[in-house]
């Protein structure tokens, strides 16, 4: 646990400059630093942030460099090529496993001590690069995961349900990406099993439902990115909300992609599953029920990114 109220952000593109935005707002922070291989993006970026402050809390938003780092309290790494239309998020990983190779070792060299927050993609891939490449504790190195994800689903059951997404209990579990994992069987509203919510609410066709609404959560990204050629908002909620959980030392649960070991016969694969989340990162695992179909799907998700872990070169 590190006393300090300063972030990191390195990367300021879309998601970086949009998750700098939204923990401005946050008050969590004191101190807020810009690092971008564009010096002068992160300025602009810094400066534009700035000012709006004097609507926000007092704190110094400015460009730094990996000095910086020493003495924060979370690092995140958004930086890393974007994904284009047509392409999925593993197509991504020799580009940014490239980028992370450059990026890691510097934030190593100044004995950081703090949660390093991965959000680049594919982020399952690249928060284990880079429990490799710093050599941090595992339970300091987070993925962004599936808090998105599931963020989406919850709003998409809220709309279907008509009630308030934020009582709805829902997670997406294993890759952030097409072989994710709707845990439908440990979905509830409040409490209520789903099925039973929604013959409350007049919905009898539950597995066309549920199909269609895990169908628009994982393809979500890709009709955004059609659309307007990248996703930021949502992503940037998503940062802001997991900053919010560490430095508070809430002990929230969230499907953040961590190392997992030996859960649902998964073994040295970061992913995202449900996961106590603190002060000092990752605190324990939590065990949620799936289905044997649920169970099978997430250990193909985990083999999948296995596959891929194998080729990558360290």
């Amino acid at each position: 646990m590190i006393n300090s109220k300063k972030a990191v952000m390195i990367g300021c593109g879309f998601v970086g400059s949009a998750s700098v935005f939204a923990l401005m707002q946050s008050s969590l922070f004191t101190e807020i630093v810009l690092i971008d291989a564009d010096k002068n993006k992160a300025e602009g970026e810094a400066m534009d942030i700035s000012h709006g402050i004097p609507f926000a809390s007092p704190m110094k938003i400015y460009a730094g460099d990996y000095d910086d780092v020493a003495d924060a309290a979370i690092v995140v790494i958004s930086a890393g090529a974007g994904q284009k239309p047509g392409e999925t998020r593993l197509d991504l990983v020799n580009k940014n496993v490239a980028i992370f190779k450059s990026i890691i070792p510097e934030i190593a060299k100044r004995n950081f001590a703090g949660i390093m927050l991965v959000v680049a993609n594919p982020v399952d891939i690249l928060t284990q690069v880079a429990i490799k490449l710093s050599g941090l504790p595992e339970n300091r190195v987070i993925g962004s995961g599936t808090v998105l994800d599931s963020a989406r689903l919850r709003y998409k059951l809220g709309e279907h349900l008509s009630v308030d997404s934020r009582s709805v209990h829902a997670f997406i579990v294993g890759e952030h990406g097409d072989s994710e994992v709707v845990a439908w069987s440990s979905a509830n509203v409040s409490g209520v099993p789903l099925s039973e919510m929604c013959e409350m609410r007049g919905h009898y066709k539950h597995k066309e439902n549920t199909a269609e609404i895990a169908t628009a959560v994982k393809n979500s990204a890709y009709e955004i990115i059609n659309k307007k050629h990248a996703t930021y908002y949502g992503i940037a909620m998503s940062v802001k909300r997991i900053c919010e959980v560490i430095m508070r030392d809430e002990k929230s649960i969230l499907p953040v992609s961590h190392m997992i070991h030996g859960v649902y016969d998964i073994d040295g694969v970061s992913l995202s599953m449900p996961a106590i989340v603190g002060a000092d990162g990752i605190e324990s695992n939590i065990p949620i029920n799936l289905s044997g179909e649920e169970a099978l799907k997430l250990k193909e998700s985990a083999d999948s990114l296995k596959k891929i872990i194998e080729t990558i070169e360290l």
